[in-house]
This record gives C-alpha cells, structure tokens and sequence, in this order.
C-alpha cells in the first residue's frame, strides 16, 4: 500500500500503523516486519520519531482504568510487563479504538481480542529500526525534554473517562466496565492487585468514593402530600 508518508508526526504515526493494519491484519510479525522495512526505508530520524512518538502512547495510556480493562480481556490476568505489552496491542488497532478506549475502557467489549491481547514487539520496532541504521539505540537517543512536549502535544487530543486513574475490585469493577464483563464471560471476577500495600488499598477507596459521587441520585417519595 502506498501511503506517501516520508515523515513521522502523530498524524503520520496513525497512518503508518492503519497501514500495516490493513495490510497484515492480525498478523503481528507481518506487521513488525512491515513497519521497520517503512522506518528503515524513511531514515534514523524518523525511526526515532517512530519510536518517541509510540512510547508516549504508551505512556498516556498507563491509568488503572485500562489496566483494569486489560486483566478482563486478557486470558490470564495482566501483570505489569503484561500491561505493556497491552498497551502495545491497542496502539496496533488503531487511533480510533485508541481513543475511545482512554475515553471510555467499556469501549473494548466492541474489539475482538487475539494473541492474548499482548504485543510486546511493537514497542521495540523504532528501536530495532534506528539500530539497523545506526548501529545504536533509541533508547539512547531520546532527548527527554522533547519527549515530555510530546507528551504534553499528544494529550491534547485524549479525553480521559473519569475515574480511570482508579483501580477497581470486582463489584465496582463490573460497574465500570458491565459491556466488557458481559462479553468476556470467562472472565473470573476477580482483581489481583495487591491490597496489601497501602497506596494500592487507598487507591481502590478513592475509586470507590468517586463511582459513589457520579451515580445518580435516588428520588426519595414524599408521604402526606406533594414535596414543596
């Protein structure tokens, strides 16, 4: 497919990857290979843009919320490594699916889930494409002051769903996320974070106190007559 692309911005990142989506479907090594032939092909610095611009997706995406989402999709729960890996996986789908996720992680009982939810590889094609070129690592390369302006430039176009910095146990889970419980039945409704550490416990109670605020409000009836 030729997309024209010759520079990676955020709008050409989307691009790159619908591309490689359209082109290898669920095929994550056809993908790979596709986007670091495309990095390769456009130079180191676009291979690092790539790069950058892929790990502050990940990054943005790094709330309770989804994590949450991700533990109910993924066969065998989601641990910390597997969360990455996750976030890797939902940039592959898209920015369309991307975002509303962020928006409203209820949204992925809409996604049709395969390799366990987990892409690993991605994270790493920048990477392994400005090594081919340079012989050294992106890694290395990423000037972190630029990192944290993109940052700042790609949360302008995320609208976050409220309360998704929150972890949730099963009950309040199934509350937050009832279409995604729903279509993953398998799921055992349960949450394995670690209620022993304390910031985690202090977390699941904030959470809780805020789906508390945001439901409605039950009308109470009035006895003897109309309310005034």
């Amino acid at each position: 497919m030729n997309d024209n692309i010759t520079e990676i911005n955020k709008d050409t990142f989307w691009k790159l990857i619908q591309s490689a989506k359209e082109t290898c479907g669920q095929d994550m090594d056809a993908m790979m290979d596709f986007l670091k032939d495309r990095l390769v092909s456009m130079g180191p610095e676009q291979a690092q843009n790539f790069h950058d611009i892929l790990h502050a997706y990940e990054d943005l995406a790094d709330k309770f919320g989804l994590w949450d989402a991700a533990g109910v999709m993924k066969e065998y729960g989601c641990s910390d490594d597997g969360f990455i890996d996750f976030r890797a996986w939902l940039i592959a789908q898209g920015r369309d699916t991307y975002l509303s996720a962020l928006a409203d992680p209820d949204s992925l009982a809409e996604v049709i889930p395969y390799e366990d939810c987990c892409f690993e590889t991605l994270s790493y094609v920048g990477d392994y494409a400005y090594e081919q070129l340079t012989g050294k690592s992106a890694y290395d390369q990423t000037d972190w002051a630029r990192y944290e302006t993109l940052l700042a430039e790609l949360e302008q176009d995320i609208v976050y769903k409220g309360g998704i910095e929150f972890p949730r146990e099963g009950p309040e889970l199934k509350q937050y996320l009832p279409r995604l419980c729903t279509a993953h039945p398998g799921w055992d409704g349960k949450t394995r974070w670690n209620v022993q550490q304390k910031e985690m416990r202090d977390l699941i109670r904030a959470g809780k106190a805020y789906d508390q605020r945001q439901a409605p409000k039950k009308k109470h009836r009035s006895h003897g007559g109309e309310a005034r």
